[in-house]
């Protein structure tokens, strides 16, 4: 099974879902200034069972709609959408947040 390929930039579709995604978690402002952030980070490389674990997400099934529709596009070798994070807070027990991308965090996995 091949490992996952990664696109250089997120598609443009995540920064709207990740921010709907996080309008639960904070005010409209906090939400704008997190999501200037995600377009303007430096992508860096993680483990898929780290951000799992950081995250405190369980592992999505297999056979998920999503996750089954990344792990062909893995199988086929062609790039997946960069996931977004949001760092958490070890000291202030606050978990790293998916924003984006949970299902292909998943199906990197496959092996």
């Amino acid at each position: 099974m091949p490992d996952a390929v990664w696109k250089l930039v997120p598609d443009e579709h995540g920064y709207p879902a990740a921010a709907s995604y996080l309008a639960l978690l904070a005010p409209p402002a906090v939400v704008a200034d997190v999501v200037v952030g995600l377009r303007t980070a430096e992508p860096e490389r993680w483990k898929a069972k780290d951000i799992l674990r950081a995250s405190g997400l369980p592992l999505l099934p297999s056979d998920t709609t999503h996750v089954a529709a990344d792990f062909r596009r893995v199988k086929s070798g062609k790039p997946l959408s960069q996931v977004l994070l949001v760092r958490g807070e070890l000291s202030a027990g606050l978990l790293l947040q998916v924003a984006d991308g949970y299902h292909r965090v998943r199906a990197s996995l496959y092996r």
